[in-house]
């Protein structure tokens, strides 16, 4: 669980409601269904017409990233490569196949496939760095799902606050009802631009710091493996690996 994204959204809109509190304002004000079907409609339907649907998809499922980003192990993965390194020398490549066996990370799996194939250590690295490098453009574009929605979210709540100005301006025969019109008018407007700025730029920014992580992780396996198809010593490889942890 990632307490400081859950406090982060926690303290931003306890700021803002707390703000409105001190000065003076009534909280029920900001509370605006129409307002928020406009807003949160309008944005996703602007950011399912820009996106393709696998990349939409993706960043839908990659939402929950934020607050519970799925756990890498590197330093685990450094001693299971070392440990390959100290079979492959003592029993040759052959020697882990039963280890690609019972092997769970399909990345990981293919890598050790390739090495137990006998295939060269340029032909191994072009290989991975081919589904990394992939890998890392989708979710990236996933990313920009929330990228997006924070682009078009305040535009989106400028619309819904001339629609309430517009309606506003239908009443002016009547004018006890202006000034509580306008204020639910402009409502759309703190919808849009507290959601892109509280929500969807950050969301998209971690996602990215998660997803470049998940890359770096990759392109580690990727090192130990052709490194291990090279023959290096394994206390060598022990010593290049630890470098992607810091």
């Amino acid at each position: 669980m990632d307490s400081l994204s859950l406090i982060g959204l926690l303290l931003g809109i306890s700021a803002i409601l707390v703000g409105q509190y001190l000065e003076g304002g009534h909280i029920g004000t900001l509370v605006n269904g129409p307002a928020a079907l406009i807003v949160l409609g309008g944005t996703f339907g602007a950011v399912m017409l820009q996106s393709p649907l696998p990349v939409f998809v993706r960043g839908m499922q990659a939402l929950s990233y934020i607050f519970a980003p799925p756990k890498l192990a590197p330093q685990e993965a450094v001693d299971k490569i070392v440990r390959w390194s100290n079979i492959a020398r003592k029993e040759g490549l052959l020697g882990l196949e039963n280890v690609e066996e019972g092997e769970q990370d399909p990345f990981i799996r293919k890598g050790l496939q390739l090495l137990v194939d006998g295939s060269e250590p340029e032909s191994i690295r072009s290989i991975l760095e081919v589904d990394v490098y992939n890998k890392e453009h989708f979710d990236m574009q996933a990313a920009k799902v929330f990228e997006g929605m924070g682009g078009f979210s305040p535009t989106i709540g400028i619309i819904g606050a001339v629609m309430g100005l517009i309606h506003v301006m239908g009443n002016l025969s009547d004018p006890a009802k202006l000034g509580s019109g306008i204020a639910v008018a402009f409502v759309a407007t703190i919808y849009g631009v507290g959601a892109a700025n509280l929500l969807f730029i950050p969301a998209a920014n971690k996602l990215k710091q998660i997803f470049r992580a998940q890359a770096q992780y990759r392109e580690m396996i990727v090192e130990g493996m052709v490194s291990i198809a090279e023959g290096e010593n394994p206390r060598n490889i022990e010593t290049k690996l630890l470098g992607y942890l810091h």
